[in-house]
């Protein structure tokens, strides 16, 4: 449970933690975009690099990131078996009994891992140097657009930030429950498959219980501070864009026209 680390903020004096939320916003989805274009295995090896430096420049510890990536390697075997027994194109690589393993296989499984990687290091980068206040204020100015169409901008950009300032809260409260389940002779790891799925609802059912007490106690406490859904507000702290998130958004998208370059031009 301690090994999400997604939604969690470190309070560092770097570039990346002073930059205006919006511009980290637009730069991240750059590049989400970019790591869905087939550019190959070059252009995947230049956006971990860029990653890679972007999280030395933010003063990240690697061992943050690579907790975030923890929670998804149950995903990618059960992904490697699957395309293993699906895909049935290219060189045939090996043969086990009725198993048969082709190098398009492995590679699709490889892209797929990389890909993923390549994800949680973005929105690790982003949640991590970045205060759910201030995210709060950049997803709604960036949504600002949209209130012609009547849409509530303030309201879902508050509902995203307290979803993600929300999540480690939870992850420690599962681990809470785990404890207090295990201490009464709960076992999560032995047993039959109906004993396992048993010891899960006991984990499941307190965990709702305790996010629906949660939200009820938050808005609760909303309510008392005055706060009202639609109504107009004003702010204290404004947003204002810098030389440092002009380069970051010019260069977030120029790694994505590159991406795009490098797959047109088929690069492996």
């Amino acid at each position: 449970m301690k090994n999400v680390t997604l939604g969690q903020y470190i309070p560092l004096d770097s570039f990346f933690h002073k930059l205006d939320p919006r511009a980290k916003i637009c730069a991240m989805i750059a590049i989400l975009i970019a790591v869905f274009i087939p550019a190959g295995f070059v252009g995947y090896g230049i956006l971990a690099a860029v990653l890679i430096a972007c999280i030395l420049r933010a003063k990240l510890q690697f061992s943050f990131v690579i907790k975030a990536m923890k929670p998804m390697v149950m995903m990618m075997i059960f992904l490697t078996i699957i395309n293993v027994f699906v895909i049935k194109t290219g060189n045939l690589l090996y043969t086990l009994g009725p198993v048969t393993i082709y190098d398009d296989a492995l590679k699709q499984t490889a892209y797929i891992i990389i890909r993923l990687a390549l994800m949680i290091m973005t929105t690790t980068l982003l949640t991590a140097t970045t205060k759910p206040m201030d995210m709060t204020l950049g997803i709604e100015d960036l949504l600002k657009p949209f209130e012609k169409l009547g849409v509530p901008t303030h309201d879902i950009a508050m509902m995203i930030a307290l979803a993600l300032r929300f999540i480690p809260t939870l992850i420690d409260e599962a681990e809470r429950i785990l404890k207090a389940q295990a201490s009464r002779g709960v076992d999560f790891e032995n047993g039959s498959l109906k004993e396992k799925i048993s010891a899960i609802m006991s984990l499941i059912v307190p965990m709702f219980v305790s996010c629906f007490q949660r939200a009820d106690d938050l808005a609760d406490a909303m309510e008392a501070r005055g706060y009202v859904v639609g109504a107009k507000r004003v702010r204290y702290k404004q947003l204002k864009f810098g030389r440092g998130d002009y380069i970051v958004i010019i260069g977030a998208n120029l790694l994505l026209a590159l991406m795009i370059f490098l797959a047109y031009r088929g690069t492996i």
